[in-house]
């Protein structure tokens, strides 16, 4: 494992927040925030490539208007723990035994989602939450219109900050697996969701609807959410996931750290991630235990897309994750070698994949080819999948 010197925690605490007040970065972590502070500048200055992007999000931001407040409250069902405000939901893949008169215990159905996971509207709720708050973060820091700002804030304090409707910061019974358990440490992949959220909360600054009451009771949340992760037996469980799940339950620790501005815990993250990429990768660069899900293509895709959020946070600590060579020579680049004539539509995939795949999940992986692997047919390749839509896309603000 390749170390990471003391002197990136000292130019963390020296430099990041700094070049955000030179600079007037967004305090963002998982997206890029130079090329957010770039296209922001494009916006204002009328630039006409970027019209149609950002009409496209505003599009999207003026629907989530739309949306909530929703809170754990709503669910219908309670917790073992005998309390709503604690989070629950069903493991999507798992179904009554048929065999069985009461269906007990659920069996597993690989890519199969059983539509019983609805009755829990948290696990319904949140993903839609975190993407809505997200839009909206986005439409306010590139337009200023202030009537954004006020509905992510809303959003954010009913489901985490409001002493009524608030969750709480645990996942003690997410994706129970009913007559197994009632809660697994694969039910925190749901939490993955919170990036959007604490991304949204940096572009939120300069809000009249945004404190600095509230911006302490989310890093405060947050905080006592990672600890949890980091005690409980089931975040235990999930830190040791070999697949996908342990790739983004690193992704989630390192972006609470940077949001809590805990350095130290952030450079521990880095290193456990630096493990997992030699563990879980292989000698060609894909990933054997998501090689071996009926939906390979998704699963491939997906955990690179948390490696990938990696690399990005990995920046505010002055390391290079992109480039980074694990001991036995795997790296980021030898997955995304592995997965882009795959996702440039030049070859058909070999694994297993009992669902049409959305060539949109891969859009990430080819603009990070692009950007920080001299990928030139990337965005070509994006361009011919779109078509006429692709001079719209809200990736043109994001990258």
């Amino acid at each position: 494992m390749v170390k990471v010197f003391l002197v990136a925690a000292f130019l963390f605490l020296s430099g990041v927040y700094d070049l955000y007040a030179q600079k007037k970065l967004p305090a963002v972590y998982f997206l890029d925030n130079k090329a957010l502070a770039k296209n922001l500048s494009k916006v204002q200055s009328n630039d006409e490539f970027i019209k149609n992007p950002y009409k496209s999000l505003l599009k999207e931001a003026d629907k989530a208007l739309e949306f909530g407040p929703v809170s754990v409250m709503e669910k219908l069902n309670t917790p073992p723990s005998g309390d709503k405000h604690d989070y629950m939901s069903l493991a999507p893949y798992h179904w009554p035994d048929p065999t069985k008169p009461d269906g007990l215990p659920y069996i597993r159905k690989d890519g199969q989602t059983n539509p019983e996971v609805k009755d829990y509207k948290d696990k319904d709720y949140l993903p839609q939450l975190c993407k809505h708050i997200l839009n909206l973060s986005l439409a306010y820091y590139f337009s200023g219109d202030e009537k954004y700002s006020a509905h992510a804030s809303t959003l954010i304090k009913v489901w985490f900050l409001n002493p009524e409707t608030k969750m709480n910061p645990n996942m003690n019974f997410a994706q129970a697996i009913k007559g197994v358990n009632t809660g697994r440490g694969a039910g925190l992949i749901d939490a993955r969701n919170f990036i959007k959220v604490m991304d949204g909360i940096g572009l939120l600054k300069g809000s009249k609807y945004w404190s600095g009451k509230e911006q302490d009771g989310m890093v405060e949340w947050f905080s006592q959410f990672l600890n949890w992760m980091e005690t409980s037996k089931i975040g235990i469980d999930e830190l040791k996931a070999r697949n996908n799940h342990g790739a983004w339950y690193d992704a989630l620790r390192l972006e609470i750290n940077l949001f809590t501005n805990n350095e130290t815990g952030a450079m521990k993250v880095l290193e456990s991630a630096q493990l997992r990429l030699d563990s879980q990768m292989d000698e060609n660069g894909s990933f054997p235990l998501e090689m071996e899900r009926t939906t390979s293509l998704h699963y491939t895709v997906f955990v690179m897309d948390a490696f990938m959020g990696i690399a990005q946070m990995a920046e505010h600590l002055k390391v290079d994750f992109w480039n980074y060579k694990t001991q036995s020579g795997k790296s980021l680049k030898m997955g995304y070698d592995f997965l882009q004539p795959y996702l440039s539509k030049k070859v058909t995939w070999k694994g297993e994949q009992i669902k049409d795949f959305d060539f949109k999940e891969g859009y990430t992986i080819l603009v990070n080819g692009f950007s920080k692997y001299k990928c030139k047919s990337c965005i070509e390749s994006i361009k011919t999948i779109e078509g006429e839509k692709f001079p719209r896309l809200i990736l043109h603000l994001l990258y």
